[in-house]
């Protein structure tokens, strides 16, 4: 059996980057930077007012002070205004700060008499005043190669005037469930069968590793009519297969594959859950070939498919896996076995808790989780024990 740091070293030495777009910047969200992108513009673009008040030269507004109100400068087209000593102009919360003026005072701070205003404080250079690039400067780094864009990045490039982005590409996924014992959402299950799932659960998952799904399919245990609905995946960026990967006489993945030229390039990874693990390459598609216990199928997905997915999306290096965060486990863990035991759990509140049976088909307990621990063989952790475990909320 391959390890698992072996496999993924595997996988993504064999997959490639793809082209990537340039897309109207809210197109970006969820997608990775293709390339390192700099500030054009600082922010603020200018000196402006941090509050509603009145524009002043702190020397000369001190408590008692009366000042003449010369004009007004709400937020928007700079209209020119000039002050100087003992003089005020009315301004606004983001309105640029007049020629002469070094400092804002509070609306509540004075009290107008007309064309004049009294100020109840002192004030002190600089108050109230946002600085021209105080937040960021003509030239900074704003957004890596690799990185993904999130909410935050978008609301920053809109403010340097971005209307369009280039992005790393869509992988273009297809998706085959396979077994005689899977009925489809809607059908009457026959004695012995049960409800198809892993296609949805994978197709969320790959929409959440930047990738876009063209092809759901469901095959039967037949091998002339697997070859051929494999033979329409090949036509994706990356084939996802769950089920038939194993040693059993129904499982005819890897006879369908084969009949189709794939070279197989790695088969049984040391993990559990998840031995069963299959990739390969054809005519330019990544195959990965996924156990078909929900369970298996899941974690497999995110250790092995979803760091191959956003690689071909143009994710950086550090952004391929799942986050590690430190944890304490909330109760005693051993692994006896001889592979690394991936947990599944709940972290809450710095706390590891398993979820549920730890069995390749328990779906429920998967439904709650929202972390992995690794445990490697021989392993025995007590309760309390630190940890780093993984995330992928």
């Amino acid at each position: 059996m391959t390890s698992e740091t072996e496999a993924i070293a595997a996988v993504l030495a064999r997959v490639q980057l793809l082209p990537g777009a340039r897309v109207p910047l809210i197109e970006s969200l969820g997608r990775f930077s293709a390339h390192d992108l700099w500030a054009q513009r600082a922010l603020p673009p200018f000196d402006n007012s941090a509050m509603d008040g009145y524009a002043v030269q702190a020397k000369s507004c001190r408590g008692g002070a009366r000042l003449r109100v010369i004009g007004e400068q709400p937020a928007g087209v700079d209209r020119g205004l000039t002050m100087g000593a003992a003089e005020a102009i009315r301004i606004f919360t983001g309105a640029r700060l007049p020629a002469g003026a070094d400092a804002v005072i509070m609306q509540e701070e004075v009290m107008r008499e007309g064309d004049v205003i009294v100020a109840r404080c002192d004030v002190e250079s600089g108050e109230f005043i946002r600085r021209q690039g105080c937040d960021l400067a003509a030239g900074q780094k704003i957004l890596a190669g690799g990185d993904q864009i999130v909410a935050q990045n978008i609301g920053l490039l809109a403010a340097q005037g971005m209307a369009e982005i280039d992005v790393g590409a869509l992988p273009r996924v297809a998706i085959v469930s396979t077994g005689d014992e899977l009925a489809r959402a809607g059908a009457i299950p026959l004695p012995g069968q049960v409800f198809e799932s892993n296609s949805v659960m994978l197709h969320a998952l790959a929409l959440g590793a930047s990738a876009k799904v063209v092809m759901v399919e469901q095959a039967p245990d037949a091998l002339e009519q697997l070859t051929e609905t494999l033979r329409h995946g090949l036509e994706c960026d990356a084939l996802i297969v769950s089920g038939g990967v194993s040693v059993g006489e129904h499982d005819l993945v890897r006879p369908s594959l084969g009949a189709l030229g794939a070279e197989i390039a790695l088969w049984r990874v040391a993990i559990k859950p998840g031995k069963p693990f299959l990739f390969g390459r054809a005519h330019g598609c990544s195959i990965f070939g996924l156990p078909g216990n929900p369970v298996s199928a899941f974690v497999t997905f995110l250790k092995f498919v979803r760091p191959a997915l956003r690689k071909m999306a143009g994710a950086s290096g550090e952004n391929l896996g799942l986050r590690a965060v430190p944890a304490q486990i909330a109760s005693d863990l051993s692994n006896a076995g001889d592979r690394s035991h991936y947990f599944r759990g709940i972290l809450r509140e710095g706390q590891f808790i398993p979820s549920g049976l730890q069995e390749s088909h328990a779906l429920f307990g998967l439904s709650r989780a929202n972390a992995l621990l690794r445990l490697a063989p021989g392993d025995q952790l007590l309760r309390g024990a630190p940890v780093m475990i993984e995330t992928w909320d």
